[in-house]
């Protein structure tokens, strides 16, 4: 499964009440470390089929992220049953990433 790019419009059917746990990507097409871990999520979202990928430009969408306080990117937001889970700001190698969602 590829990385779904979300907006305000399915925003509430892809993160909210997904049944399958979601990592959102909050980024920005600027953002340098945000473009270097977007191949990390593209290779996690193909090989882990237990969580869904999502991305959200908060150029495009700033009511998401200022709804979701984001003031820094990257930032990755697991969410469980349509409510944050946790929380991790700042270039992550993937292999930092899979910890992440191991621990939560």
């Amino acid at each position: 499964m590829a990385v779904i790019e979300v907006n305000e419009k399915n925003f509430e059917e892809e993160v909210l009440n997904s049944k399958t746990t979601v990592l959102a990507d909050f980024y920005a097409d600027w953002c340098g470390p945000c473009k270097m871990l977007r191949p990390a999520l593209e290779e996690l979202s193909e090989e882990n089929k237990d969580y869904k990928f999502v991305s959200i430009n908060i150029d495009e969408q700033d009511e998401l992220a200022d709804e979701y306080n984001v003031s820094s990117i990257p930032c990755l937001i697991l969410f469980k049953n349509g409510v944050e889970a946790a929380r991790s700001i700042g270039f992550k190698p993937k292999e930092m990433i899979e910890d992440f969602l191991g621990e939560n």
